[in-house]
């Protein structure tokens, strides 16, 4: 998704391209863009057998969904057990835990 909202629309092996080596296989990028296409994240427009894809989410509503997957389907739909978690995991340092508190903080201001 990443490369197709950097590129705007490319075929399969202008993907390939902007990938980092090891590159994937072809096949893998085309099998993996048509999950994507399958669930609605991209389009295609075809050109005879080929066809260029183009993305038709925004990077932020497909943030919004991958986010909302995660903390369903591994952290039981809670924020605090997700934010535990990487707390843990060494993922979130003491500054960034000040910033999330501030923003939560900033939050509670605004709901009042």
């Amino acid at each position: 998704m990443q490369v197709l909202w950097e590129l705007k629309q490319a075929f399969v092996k202008d993907v390939v391209e902007h990938l980092p080596k090891p590159k994937p296989a072809t096949t893998t990028v085309s099998t993996i863009i048509r999950i994507l296409e399958g669930k609605g994240f991209v389009d295609h427009e075809a050109f005879g057998t080929t066809y260029r894809y183009f993305p038709i989410v925004s990077i932020e509503a497909y943030k919004a969904f991958a986010a909302g997957k995660l903390l369903n389907s591994y952290f039981g739909n809670s924020v605090e057990n997700m934010f535990s978690f990487f707390l843990k995991q060494d993922k979130v340092d003491l500054k960034e835990a000040d910033e999330i508190l501030k923003l939560i903080e900033d939050l509670k201001k605004k709901q009042k």
